[in-house]
């Protein structure tokens, strides 16, 4: 059964950081691209970052050039979400969600998604 179990999130001031993970389960890790997407009360999803977790390319969204650092950790099926800087408009829904192709950004060619974990960043 794939799994995508994102944690990390949660309430932060503007200004700070979150470090939030995804999970990975029930596939072969190393054949996926691992994206971040992210949705707003009222907005639409938006794609974050993403990461080939074959040759470790990323791709980040401008909103977030700059400020947030995806990683995968292959050993542990792991990958990571470093956001720095926070502002009240990155609170949002965060979703990570799997690939085989490399797509970035692009949700409707992901396969697998995760439950989301809530970001709130206080101004």
């Amino acid at each position: 059964e794939v799994q995508l179990v994102e944690s990390g999130g949660g309430l932060v001031q503007a200004g700070g950081s979150l470090r939030l993970s995804c999970a990975a389960s029930g596939f072969t890790f190393d054949d996926y691209a691992i994206a971040w997407f992210r949705q707003a009360p009222g907005k639409g999803r938006e794609g974050v970052s993403c990461i080939s977790t074959s040759d470790g390319s990323t791709v980040y969204a401008d909103s977030v050039k700059g400020r947030f650092t995806i990683s995968s950790d292959n050993a542990k099926n792991t990958v990571n979400l470093q956001m720095n800087s926070l502002k009240p408009e990155d609170t949002a829904v965060y979703y990570c969600a799997a690939t085989r192709g490399w797509y970035p950004l692009v949700s409707y060619e992901y396969d697998y998604w995760g439950q989301g974990t809530q970001v709130t960043v206080s101004s």
